[in-house]
């Protein structure tokens, strides 16, 4: 019976919603969040050119979310082209995934550091995190969970300190949710589980 109830709770993660429909504990959707159909752009949800590479997430473990991404109706349109990340300023901020430091500098007085992700076609997927204080050069290898800088105390637009966290590929934002697993996007704390005919101690 137990090991039903195991292989029962790893079929309901993996038919999980798609990232894009994600929020951490205690957030709400925003409207237009999964928008793709309704707002007439594209939803990352929608785009098989977006793997599952990341492998952890950039700040903490499952962040929340207090703005979620909301695709612009047009390439000028008022939207959100990202996530943010509700974070204290001076926390390490970690590459998703493998890859190139292709930008690490100071953009309308913003610290920002963006990660080209390996192995993610051409032009490569881009990930974005501001305003982080870099901590590694341009041109830099990176790994999955390499710290890149810390959170900086000013320039955030969100009303509490956060970091926006962006995907791109060219010049077309997606969501970045949906380079985490699901197995990522739902990990909670860790529990012991019993083995078949193993009582727990």
């Amino acid at each position: 019976m137990q090991l039903v109830l195991v292989v029962a709770l790893t079929v309901a993660a993996l038919l999980a919603p798609p990232a894009s429909r994600l929020f951490a504990a205690g957030a709400t959707a925003p409207p237009g969040a999964v928008a793709g159909a309704v707002t007439g752009a594209r939803s990352a949800a929608d785009d098989d050119t977006v793997p599952a590479v990341g492998r952890t997430w950039p700040v903490g473990v499952r962040p929340r979310v207090p703005r979620g991404w909301e695709p612009p109706a047009t390439v000028y349109g008022p939207g959100h082209r990202g996530v943010d990340l509700a974070v204290a300023p001076g926390t390490p901020v970690r590459a998703v995934a493998d890859g190139r430091v292709s930008f690490a500098g100071r953009v309308a007085g913003k610290g920002v550091v963006s990660v080209e992700l390996a192995g993610t076609g051409d032009p490569p997927l881009r990930t974005t995190y501001e305003p982080v204080r870099a901590s590694v050069p341009q041109g830099a290898e990176v790994t999955a969970g390499e710290v890149v800088g810390t959170v900086e105390a000013g320039g955030s637009h969100c009303t509490a300190p956060c970091v926006h966290w962006g995907l791109l590929r060219g010049g077309t934002y997606l969501d970045p949710l949906s380079l985490l697993p699901p197995w990522l996007l739902h990990r909670g704390p860790s529990r012991l589980l019993p083995v078949l005919g193993v009582p727990l101690p």
